[in-house]
Parts: C-alpha cells; structure tokens; sequence
C-alpha cells in the first residue's frame, strides 16, 4: 500500500499521512476529531512562536495543549534567534512531545519579520539554528519548508542538504515559492529533486486534494509520506479515502446522514470542552463542512446568526432532523 508506513527514529507513522500545521485550524479539537475519522499518521500543533513560550503567553501554552490521544504528535515552532529556538525546543521535549519540528513555510508577514520562510534567505543562520535545536533535544527533529523566496531564489535542495547534515530527520517540502503564497500549482519536481539529494525522508505537500492527487504525487516524486493542509478542513474524510484508495483503487464519499454526524460531532466537542473561542469556530468551519449538504447555503446562513455555541448545535440538529426526513 502507498504511504503505508514512515519512520523517523523511533516514531512510527501509520499511516505515512499527516495533517499539515495551519494556524487557526488544527487545535486539540481538530486534531482529535482528524484522528477519529482514521487515516491520519501523524498531527501537528499549530505553529508557535519561540518567543511568545518564553514569556508564556497563553496563547503559546494554549497551541501546546494535548491529550494522549492524540500521539504521535508534532509540535512546530518557528522563530529566528537560535539561542530562543533551542530553549523553546526544550520546553516541547519537556511536555512530552513526540517530534519537534521547525516551519521555514510560512508566507505571512508578521511571521517571515521573525522566521518562517524569511529564514530560507539567510542559510548561515538556518544552519546555526538547526545545529542549537539539533544539540537542545533528543527527540526527533524535523522541518518543513517552501521551495524558496521566489522563483529566482529556489534553494529547497541546499535546505534540505543542509538540513541533513546538521542531523534534521526528515524534511516536508511545500513546492511554492514565498512570493507565491497559495496562488498557481505546486512544483512536485521541486519534491523529486529533494528526494533525489538526501537521505532523510521526504514529506511532500501542496495540492493534494483528493487519494487520485496523493497517488500522483506518489508517482512523480517517491516522497516517503504526504502531507494534508488545506484538504482537510472542507474534506476531513480524506485520510481515511486515501486508505481505502490505496488498498483497493476505490473510495467512499460520504453520504448526507455522514456530513450530519460529522458536523454534529466536531461542533459538540467545541461545545462540551468549552473551548475558547468555539462560536468563532463554529462559524468558521460552517464554511467548510456545509459544502457538499444540500441546501448548505440556508444552513451556513443559520449557523452565521446563531448567538451562542449551544445555538450552533441546536440549529445544525434541527436543520439536518427536516433534511433527513425529507
């Protein structure tokens, strides 16, 4: 079976499916609920700022929270004083973290000011970063990164040898640019030519939408795992239908009583964990989950009115009770 398995040292992957970080998004929560779906080897926290953990900022220990459940699990971080990065890297070992890994993707610009794919420009200090976090912790180690800056400044592959040969254990590579941010198609032979010049394993990412996309991206570049971001907001059933694709060359798509119990589900655990913010959220992921549910418009509607969380469920149950019914 394809993604079947990765390894890093000691971590088992099973399957070699992860859930890419995405701020805003992939909160205890949402990670729990990916995982109950199944398919999914390996979630990651949202990332956190290595500054904002020394202070302890609420923010930072709230994207650090996790239960048992949820392992193996990542935390990711980003920053750029190495020094910051290597004490943040020990804090995450300490929590008991499974792997730790460093984003040198992000395109935002209040994060490439302090990191993210800003550092991908000024390769001396990634290498002094990599080698602190590297010589800070014992757990497993990885990074994620952009193809470049810009499309005159590809250096995926002196990252990624870089990377390696300061003791990083794997590598997922988004093949767009910075400059690009999420707009035009992702370069996989930026994935192949990674994988053709390390010995690490590499994650591949960008544009994989469906289990046919994830094959393809398999075939094209013999990345050893794939990672799912923006897929897996409006199709959480993705990692399961790649599994099921792999194994027999054949997927379900979810039915209507399907979305119903999956919205139902995600918004009640909003509701019965009090999280922060979860009316937000509710509304947020309204966007997403709805598409697909016949007449999703009225119930995105409704659910964008609704004052309180327990409104949002209320509302959902008695929207789907009529549909179902019909």
């Amino acid at each position: 079976m394809l993604f079947e398995e990765l390894r890093i040292r000691n971590v088992s992957i099973r399957p070699a499916q992860i859930l890419a970080p995405m701020a805003g998004i992939t909160d205890t929560v949402f990670r729990r609920f990916i995982k109950r779906l199944g398919g999914c080897g390996l979630i990651m926290t949202e990332f956190v700022s290595s500054e904002g953990m020394l202070r302890q900022n609420l923010k930072s220990q709230r994207f650090l929270y996790y239960k048992e459940e949820e392992r193996p699990i990542t935390a990711q971080i980003f920053g750029a004083d190495p020094a910051h990065l290597a004490e943040a890297a020990r804090i995450i070992e300490g929590l008991g973290f499974d792997i730790i890994d460093l984003n040198l993707g992000c395109p935002a610009k209040k994060v490439v000011r302090c990191g993210g794919s800003g550092l991908l420009r000024e390769l001396p200090l990634l290498e002094e970063i990599f080698r602190k976090i590297r010589a800070a912790v014992s757990i497993p180690f990885t990074v994620k990164i952009r193809s470049g800056w810009s499309d005159e400044e590809i250096v995926a592959v002196p990252v990624a040898r870089l990377a390696e040969n300061c003791g990083v254990e794997a590598i997922a590579v988004h093949p767009r640019t910075r400059l690009q941010g999420y707009s035009g198609a992702a370069r996989w032979d930026i994935i192949q030519e990674v994988k053709s010049s390390v010995r690490i394993p590499v994650i591949g990412n960008g544009d994989v939408m469906s289990p046919e996309a994830a094959a393809a991206l398999f075939s094209r570049t013999g990345c050893d795992a794939v990672m799912i971001g923006r897929a897996a907001p409006t199709n959480p059933w993705i990692f399961r239908q790649m599994m099921e694709f792999f194994r027999s060359g054949s997927y379900i798509e979810p039915a209507e009583t399907d979305r119903y119990e999956l919205i139902h589900s995600y918004y009640a655990m909003l509701v019965e964990e009090d999280m922060p913010g979860a009316i937000g959220k509710m509304k947020q992921f309204a966007s997403w989950f709805t598409h697909g549910v016949r007449n999703g418009a009225e119930l995105r509607r409704s659910v964008q009115s609704a004052q309180t969380a327990r409104d949002v469920l209320d509302r959902v149950d008695e929207f789907f009770s009529a549909s179902l019914s019909k």
